[in-house]
Formats: structure tokens, C-alpha cells, sequence
């Protein structure tokens, strides 16, 4: 679990800084994590919506801050992420930058390294997923590697928490590589001439230079604040005498001269030998046809609703079934829920209080009961199932096995990363949009995770729902949620002007979860859950509680009747969940979960009313992060369009299954 606190002045005058630097998906997050414990901050970089995560650490009594930068390709920026990374270590000091690099993909890896030698920093290199590269058959010579180099190198497996002390003890002695290697004359002419131009700073102005001439139009703000416009004026006007040179762009040159380099380190420190099945153990070798199993446009979608039966086993029949029964019968409902009546009872002797603790509409009786004694066990037991999906490496197969679909709704495949997410939290979700490269993509994304993407509370509700339902309930609900997505999305895709983006994802090898990974996820969501979740339902409840003593809940019941029992086919009651489901979605499908318990709903009734609550209207923590991320205007049109239209899909599908009789 992580604490979150803020460090003094003195603290930061005598606290060295390090960044951590990698590409994406190479376990830069978990060293972190392991390095800094429990104690980090999380906060935007200023200027930009990227969060940047700081943790501390003393090693060997000194302390240090050390700063998890966001994952990148290049330090030349083609996003905001890389751009975020590359200001930090152009305006940040350093006492080291320590690399993680992956092991499996050292290629990728020592273009970024180059980089940061040019930049002339204290590096140390994480050679991660050890084990993964040595299954595959890589070997990678370190101490060559050291020697070319000229820095430290450690060998890491993070998720085992391997090599973590040697790199701890390695940061004490970082050094600035004396490796040197050059461009072809004309190149390295106008190096010279434009780092001729430019002030000192905490990289090298070498770098500086080489990012001018791959024409970086994100440096111009630090330009215009550290040079004077002649002098800028001049570096630019080398940088076009430069390109005038090659029939290619500059920028590609310079990769192409780079990764030309990074080839010959690899012939010198890499070596690849086919690994044979009977080499491997048995694990690796159902790893790999698991592997390629789980992205097949064909025989992967077998596989998808064999992970989707099993999530409905685990959370619809164990934890909404088995699990809430013995909680809320036996424990709340057959022992709690009495001696807190009794003892409210006979404590306080005022009416009004006792039904405001122990009512219908009582914070014991509801909220509490609601939120741990219904909500908690199937939320825990998805937040289990969601953790072991992470750990094994599943979720980016399925991002690229969907990523056809989503492109024909005008998204490239880096926004099956948010609506993946979306399963956790729609809020965190809709942070992480910002990784998607265009306004457009943003706001298609968007749209899709405030209409149809179930967090995870929500989504354990309605999974324990259909476990007391026959599966060809669930299986409606989920292909009728896909359609309108699909539908939405494709519409959006052709109305909102702009364009998509390529799609590039690291794919990671299947592994089996670990307990403690697994567990610590798990314990991390729950303490989410209750910090977060619990006051809202209190809050929802005292707003019922309200609502029914000033009689206006009856008053919105009459008034919503002509939707709710006309056009959806559902009882009055469900009124009540509808209005509480956008303070938080799952408080609204517990209540509908509540009707279903008290035989209120019938399987027709039920999906009909999960579909709408589905489809509803952002809860009002995903509405603010709408507000903040994308405007007032956009996120009240988007509520706007949300609200009408999820009832009209659910009075389409009543309609529907009322035709086809398939409930009958």
C-alpha cells in the first residue's frame, strides 16, 4: 500500500535525485516500486496532465528522491509522456539516471541508452527480465557490455525481486559513460556549430544540438527562455542547411546512424541460440502456445469466454453467491444488523435518529450492510480475478486481439489500455486517455468509458446478479453493451473530425501470477474500495433517507414512472437505484441487487435494468475528471447524450426479449 506525504525543504536540499528512465513495459514501475517501498507522491509534471510518481529511499544513510518518469521510445518527444521525460532530466539535476532496460529487447533498449549518453548523465543500467531473455535463449555478456559502455550494469527480475540490492548499492556509484561514438561528417559539422550556440545545462549541449536537428519543436519553450531569438534564429537555420543535404528527413537519419551503432554494441555483447522444446521446461513451452493461443483472430475468442466463465464462476457463484450469503445472512442479517438495532433502540430513544442508523434507509442497515456485506466480498473477488489477469500478462494479448474492433470505431489500439482499466476504475480510466495521441481518440475514449465500460465494483454486482440467472442472461447483457459501444463509437468515429494513430504494444510472455503480487494487488483495491467507496454509500443513503422523509422520493418515483414502468418494464422501486447510481455506479446496481434478492425483478426485468444502469450516466467522480480533463461543455454534452440514450436502449431491448419470449 502506498502513503503519501510531503517533504520539507530541508528534506529536499539534502536529498539527491534519481530518474528512473525505460521504455514502456519493461517493469520500470515495479523496481520502483521496490526500491521506494510504501512512501511516494503522485502528481502531475507542471504545465501537463502526465503524472509523475516520486518515492524515497536512503541507501547507506543517503537519502534520495527518486522519480518513476513516464515510459518512452525516444528522448527526441513524439508525446507528452516523452516530452514530460525528456524535461525532467533536461531541468531536473541528477545524481543518476538508472536505465531499465529489457532484456529480451536489448535493441530497443540501447537506442534509448545512446540517448542518455549523449546527454552526458551518471547512468546505470537494469538489465531486466533476466529469466525471460535466458528462456529465449539470449545472452547477453554484461561485462562486455560494462566495457564498452563504460557504466554500471545489474542484472534485475523484477517480479522476483531479484538484483534489487545490487542495484540499490550500484546507484551509490553511478558514472558517466565514456563511450563515444559519431555521426557522418556533415552531421557532426552542425553539431558543433549549433552546440556552439547554446547555454550550459544539466545535459550535455551535444544532445541539446542532436535534438534541434531532428527538428524537436518541443524544445522552442526552454530555447526562448535560455537563448536570445538571434541565436535561435542561427541554430535553426543550421539545422536547414543540414537537412538540405539528405533526400530523407533529418530525424531519420540520425535514428538510422544511431540504430547503426546500437548494432554494433549487439555484435559484440549479444547472442541468440534456438532454444528447443526439450531444453525447456514444461511451463515455458505451454507458455508460448498459450501465447500465441490468446491473440488468434480465431481461436482467441474461445479462450476470451473461457477467462469470462471463469471470472463468472469465481465472482458471480463464489463471492455474490456463496460469499454474500454467509456475510450478509449469517453475520449481518442474523447477528449484527439485531444488536445494533437493539442497541440503537435503547441508546437513543429519538425516532428520527433510530431510522437514520437502523431504517429502511438506516447508514447500518444500508449503507454499511450494502458496502461490506454485499458490494466488499464481490468486488474482492473480481479485484482477485482482475489481479491475476495482470499478473499473467493476459491484458495486453487481449488489447491486440480486440484492436481490429476498435478500430473501426476511430481509436487506435493504445485505447484498449483505458477500457481495459475502465474495468478497475472509469475515473483512473479516464486519466489515462491521455496516452491516446489525438484530440479525437480522447474524446471517442472518453465518451465509450462514460457509457458502457462497468468499473469493477459495478461489474462484480452485476456478475453476482447473473450467478443466480441462467448464463444466456449475461451473455445479452455483454452483447448488448459491445453492439452499442460498436455503435457509438463507429458513429463518433465519422461525426468528430481528426484522424487515429498507429498502434505499438509490447507484448510480455504468459506467466503464471504470483501469490504476492496477486495478494498485494488485491489488498491495494480493497483499501481503494473502502476508502473511497464506503463514504459515498453513507452519502447515497443519507440522500434516500432524505429523499423518502421529504416525500420527494415517492414525488420522483410518480414522475419517473411512465419511463421506468413504461418504456423499461421494471417495478417503481428501481427508481430509487437509478437516482443513487450517479453518485457511484455499484450503489446503484447493489440496490438493484437488493430488488433482485427480495424476488422484485424477474431474469427479463434483470437484464433489462443491468443493460440501462450499465449504459447510465457517469457517476459524479467520473464526471468531475470529465470536467477537468476535457471541459465543462464536453462533459455536459456527454452526459446529455448518455442520459436519454441509455433508456432508450433499455426500452428497446425490453421490447425486444418481451417479442422474442426468450425470458418466458
Amino acid at each position: 500500500m502506498r502513503e503519501y506525504h510531503k517533504k520539507t525543504k530541508d528534506d529536499a536540499k539534502s536529498t539527491h535525485r534519481i530518474a528512473l528512465v525505460g521504455n514502456p513495459n519493461v517493469g520500470k514501475s515495479a523496481i520502483f516500486s521496490l526500491l521506494t517501498g510504501r512512501y511516494v507522491t503522485v502528481s502531475n509534471y507542471p504545465g501537463t496532465t502526465v503524472e509523475v510518481t516520486n518515492g524515497n529511499v536512503t541507501i547507506s544513510k543517503k537519502k534520495f528522491l527518486i522519480t518513476d518518469t513516464p515510459g518512452v521510445n525516444s528522448l527526441v518527444p513524439m508525446s507528452e509522456d516523452e516530452k514530460v521525460t525528456r524535461d525532467i532530466l533536461l531541468e531536473e539535476e541528477m545524481a543518476a539516471v538508472t536505465q531499465v532496460a529489457d532484456a529480451k529487447n536489448m535493441k530497443r533498449s540501447l537506442f534509448l541508452t545512446l540517448q542518455l549518453i549523449e546527454m552526458g548523465l551518471p547512468i546505470v543500467i537494469a538489465l531486466n527480465m533476466r529469466d525471460e531473455s535466458l528462456s529465449r535463449g539470449i545472452d547477453i555478456r554484461e561485462e562486455t557490455l560494462k566495457d564498452i559502455l563504460g557504466v554500471q550494469v545489474v542484472s534485475t527480475i523484477a517480479i522476483q525481486k531479484k538484483g534489487i540490492d545490487a542495484l540499490r548499492k550500484t546507484i551509490l556509484n553511478p558514472k558517466i559513460s565514456n563511450f563515444k561514438f559519431f555521426y557522418d561528417p556533415n552531421i557532426e559539422e552542425y553539431i558543433s556549430k549549433i552546440a556552439a550556440l547554446l547555454p550550459d545545462s544539466n545535459i550535455s549541449k551535444r544532445s541539446i544540438a542532436l535534438m534541434i536537428l531532428s527538428g524537436d519543436k518541443t524544445l522552442k519553450k526552454w530555447l526562448h527562455k535560455n537563448m536570445g531569438e538571434e541565436s535561435i534564429s542561427l541554430a535553426e537555420n543550421f539545422r536547414d542547411k543540414a537537412s538540405e543535404k539528405y533526400s530523407l528527413p533529418l530525424s531519420y537519419v540520425i535514428s538510422e546512424q544511431r540504430l547503426k551503432v546500437v548494432d554494433e554494441i549487439l555484435e559484440k555483447v549479444f547472442t541468440k541460440t534456438p532454444v528447443s522444446e526439450a531444453r525447456l521446461s514444461v511451463f515455458p513451452g505451454l507458455a508460448r502456445q498459450a501465447g500465441k493461443l490468446t491473440t488468434h483472430r480465431i481461436w482467441g475468442y474461445p479462450f476470451l469466454f473461457l477467462v469470462i466463465f471463469g471470472i463468472y464462476e469465481f465472482v458471480g457463484k463464489f463471492g455474490a453467491g456463496i460469499l454474500v450469503d454467509l456475510i450478509e445472512k449469517d453475520i449481518f442479517n442474523g447477528y449484527l444488523n439485531p444488536l445494533a438495532e437493539k442497541a440503537v433502540t435503547a441508546l437513543i430513544p429519538v425516532k428520527f435518529l433510530q431510522e437514520l442508523l437502523v431504517g429502511p434507509y438506516g447508514i447500518l442497515t444500508m449503507a454499511i450492510t450494502y458496502a461490506i456485506a454485499i458490494i466488499l466480498p464481490i468486488t474482492a473477488t473480481f479485484f482477485i480475478a482482475f489481479a491475476i489477469l495482470e499478473d499473467s500478462g493476459y491484458l495486453p494479448r487481449l488489447a491486440v486481439m480486440l484492436n481490429r474492433t476498435f478500430r473501426t470505431m476511430g481509436l487506435n489500439g493504445k485505447a484498449v489500455l483505458p477500457m481495459i482499466l475502465g474495468l478497475g476504475c472509469d475515473t483512473m480510466a479516464t486519466l489515462t486517455t491521455r496516452i491516446l495521441d489525438t484530440r479525437k481518440e480522447r474524446l471517442i475514449a472518453t465518451l465509450l468509458l462514460a457509457l458502457g465500460v462497468p468499473c469493477s465494483a459495478q461489474l462484480g454486482v452485476i456478475m453476482g446478479m447473473f450467478g443466480k440467472q441462467p448464463i444466456s442472461a449475461m451473455l445479452i447483457w455483454g452483447s448488448t453493451i459491445v453492439a452499442v459501444m460498436i455503435f457509438v463509437g463507429f458513429m463518433a468515429a465519422k461525426i468528430l473530425p481528426g484522424q487515429q494513430a498507429d498502434f505499438m504494444l509490447e507484448i510480455p510472455p504468459l506467466r503464471l501470477p504470483r501469490f504476492s503480487n496477486v495478494l498485494v494487488k488485491t489488498m491495494v483495491r480493497i483499501e481503494w474500495y473502502l476508502k473511497e467507496a464506503v463514504p459515498l454509500f453513507i452519502l447515497g443513503t443519507l440522500i434516500l433517507f432524505t429523499a423518502d422523509k421529504t416525500k420527494i422520493l415517492p414525488f420522483i418515483e410518480k414522475i419517473a414512472s411512465p419511463v421506468v414502468t413504461g418504456l423499461l418494464g421494471l417495478p417503481p422501486q428501481t427508481t430509487g437505484s437509478f437516482i443513487i447510481g450517479f453518485l457511484r455506479r455499484d450503489y446503484g446496481a447493489a440496490g438493484l441487487f437488493s430488488l433482485q434478492k427480495q424476488g422484485l425483478l424477474n431474469t427479463e426485468q434483470i437484464v433489462v435494468s443491468l443493460v440501462t444502469i450499465t449504459l447510465f450516466i457517469p457517476c459524479i467522480a467520473n464526471l468531475f475528471v470529465i470536467i477537468k480533463e476535457r471541459g465543462m461543455k464536453t462533459a455536459l454534452a456527454i452526459t446529455a447524450f448518455i442520459f436519454p440514450f441509455s433508456f432508450l436502449v433499455g426500452g428497446i431491448l425490453h421490447r425486444i426479449l418481451l417479442w422474442l419470449k426468450i425470458f418466458s
